[in-house]
């Protein structure tokens, strides 16, 4: 007899192949093409990590977190928040070159598709809003991407690992150890993460969506974790219950992605209508 947890294994591959199944322009596909950066789309992914693990470290996070999170630099309504987001392309995801909006209105159409509470069919449009930084000048290796803790060592996990050689953590004896600054289980919140649009949002959010909602907005690009779980040394069990929601979401973000582009004008009505249920006119960035 199958344990909980092969049963649980055997769920997920069953409904991330149906996932698939559902989007015939990716029927060629499998599982382990999607991320692919051996073979990536474009060439500018190992060049966008050898940045992001360059300068994404302990005394970089600190100061954003502060430069940021006071929500201070623009308030907008989330769809001028969303229509900016149409001059992003995200340099650090090989799978797709649609414009970010078709990406988040894929990934809610899939959740909303499968008959999930509509906290999560936003939080499937709303996932990767945070990209707005790249509205106030940040570079693209600062707002998307894997991310991961600093102030302890760099997981092998993580994508790209030989690039954290030249990381300044990397030598510092107060960074480079299993735990190093932190507590064995002390719980994600008090662990920093490499900064970008996950954290960002969390932040921008935080006071108006559940508490699954926010682990999926802020732990989504966490890769090495829930896909990994090379960090189960830093989490406690409130994580562990949490993470559970993440990876649900995953999925969703990871497999719906398709070449062929949603109708934006004809799903908007339905978006808006369902953020006026959950966010202010206007959102503090």
């Amino acid at each position: 007899m199958k344990n909980l947890k092969d049963t649980t294994l055997d769920m997920e591959d069953l409904w991330e192949d149906d996932l698939r199944s559902r989007y015939p322009e990716n029927k060629d596909k499998g599982e382990e093409d999607f991320r692919d950066y051996n073979d990536p789309a474009r060439d500018t992914v190992r060049e966008f990590y050898r940045l992001n693990h360059l300068y994404q470290n302990y005394d970089f996070v600190l100061q954003k977190k502060e430069q940021y999170t006071k929500l201070e630099k623009r308030k907008m309504s989330l769809w001028e928040a969303v229509e900016f987001l149409n001059t992003l392309v995200d340099d650090s995801d090989p799978d797709t070159d649609l414009d970010q909006t078709q990406h988040l209105l894929q990934t809610s159409e899939a959740i909303r598709a499968d008959g999930h509470p509509d906290w999560f069919i936003l939080t499937g449009f709303l996932h990767d809003l945070g990209k707005v930084l790249c509205l106030f000048g940040e570079p693209q290796w600062a707002v998307v991407g894997d991310t991961f803790p600093v102030g302890c060592q760099f997981s092998q996990s993580i994508v790209y690992p030989e690039f954290f050689k030249e990381n300044s953590d990397f030598r510092d004896p107060r960074f480079n150890t299993k735990y190093g600054i932190y507590e064995p289980n002390c719980g994600l919140d008090k662990v920093q993460l490499s900064w970008g649009h996950d954290e960002y949002l969390y932040y921008v959010l935080k006071e108006y969506l559940p508490e699954p909602a926010l682990y999926m907005i802020r732990y989504h690009s966490f890769y090495a974790q829930h896909k990994e779980g090379a960090y189960d040394h830093l989490m406690n069990e409130h994580d562990h219950s949490l993470f559970e929601w993440v990876k649900r979401f995953n999925p969703y973000d990871l497999y719906s992605k398709s070449p062929v582009p949603p109708n934006v004008a004809e799903l908007r009505p339905f978006y808006e209508d369902l953020a006026a249920k959950y966010l202010p006119d206007t959102i503090a960035f």
